[in-house]
């Protein structure tokens, strides 16, 4: 909206230095530095309002709830997910480009994904209904998002030839077409395979970020990271010539994705000045599946989504620990009567917590990890 009276005001009277606000890099820094003021003083005061509602996070109780102690954290105010809500969305609204259906799309994923959150936060902490939304529910608002994005992305006319193409990693050169049914069933049939392929990649993003986030910062620290990777490689897609340079697809208008990957990685950082260790709010449901969206979303719509395993290592390491975790105590309770564990508890965050290493120490080996793995990505992203 202030992008487009800027542009409005330099178009009409043409007045000095207005031309920079055309500049993405300069936009990206508005929206970054935005989000950053908005998460920090707007979040100040919706803390103060989810103390005032007693708007509290509750421990989990249950069989596995004594191997770790978490009474420290009953009564933090959750439901903080709004304040990483309002920072990036106001800031992409603020200098993004609105007639770009690209940022429209990472918004809508976005918000919807949140809402869903949203719903579950306030059932289980202002209704008191521990179980919160149902199972089909959550996945229903992953699915729908999936399907929607997966049409929106197979119909939109600036990928035409390319709908169905992603990059692939660790290949000169490495382009792979999702349209494997077309030896089969001739053109025209794509979206039977990858409109599934984005609904599964955008579900099981959003649920491993929702799994991850279970330590002060934990979530917040390693999406920060992560999408500072997105940051540079949604800017390089959008440039024709960085693209060539590092010999990736260039698509048309997906530059302006860079406002929102900006927007997104520094209200996470915002974020972290409240939720860093000893945590005064917690993201709750609201963050997470927002977060995860948004990662998953940015990810697809630059055709980046199979660098998500390298770049979001930890994500999909603490996936994977859960899903280890029950396939093998369901397998050992079949085959002996007795469900057995591979970790102490599950996801891997909670094992190293078992194991007596202090949350503080596991929250930023879980930051470096990513740190590393981000600067790994672009450079397996340069090496193509």
């Amino acid at each position: 909206m202030l992008y487009a009276l800027l542009s409005w005001i330099n178009d009409a009277y043409a007045p000095p230095g207005f031309d920079v606000f055309r500049f993405l890099t300069v936009r990206a820094g508005l929206a970054a530095g935005t989000a950053l003021l908005v998460a920090l003083f707007a979040g100040k005061r919706i803390i103060a309002a989810l103390v005032r509602r007693q708007i509290g996070e509750s421990v989990r109780e249950g069989v596995d709830a004594g191997a770790v102690d978490h009474s420290h954290k009953r009564g933090t105010p959750t439901m903080g997910g709004v304040i990483l809500l309002l920072s990036m969305l106001s800031a992409t609204l603020l200098w993004g480009d609105l007639t770009n259906l690209y940022v429209w799309v990472a918004v809508v994923a976005t918000a919807w994904m949140g809402a869903f959150g949203f719903a579950d936060d306030y059932i289980k902490v202002v209704k008191k209904d521990k179980s919160g939304l149902s199972a089909r529910v959550k996945l229903a608002g992953q699915l729908s998002l999936g399907l929607l994005v997966g049409v929106m992305l197979y119909l939109l006319p600036s990928l035409d030839g390319v709908h169905t193409v992603t990059s692939l990693p660790f290949v000169a050169d490495g382009l792979v077409d999702y349209d494997v049914v077309r030896f089969v069933l001739g053109e025209g049939w794509g979206w039977l395979v990858y409109i599934p392929i984005v609904t599964f990649i955008l579900t099981g993003v959003s649920n491993a970020v929702n799994l991850t986030d279970g330590l002060d910062g934990l979530t917040a620290g390693v999406a920060a990271f992560a999408t500072l990777g997105l940051v540079a490689m949604t800017y390089i897609t959008g440039r024709a010539d960085l693209a060539a340079f590092v010999n990736d697809i260039h698509l048309v208008g997906t530059g302006e994705l860079t406002i929102f990957a900006a927007a997104l990685c520094a209200a996470c950082f915002g974020f972290l000045w409240y939720n860093g260790y000893p945590a005064q709010v917690f993201m709750g449901d609201t963050g997470s599946l927002a977060l995860g969206a948004a990662i998953g979303t940015l990810a697809l719509l630059i055709k980046k989504e199979l660098y998500l395993p390298v770049l979001g290592a930890v994500f999909f390491a603490e996936t994977l620990s859960v899903i280890i975790q029950t396939s093998y105590f369901k397998w050992t309770k079949k085959r002996t009567g007795e469900g057995r564990r591979v970790f102490r508890m599950a996801p891997l965050h909670h094992h190293y917590e078992a194991l007596g290493v202090p949350e503080s120490k596991i929250v930023i080996r879980f930051w470096i990890v990513t740190a590393l793995v981000t600067i790994l990505t672009m450079f397996l992203f340069r090496l193509r």
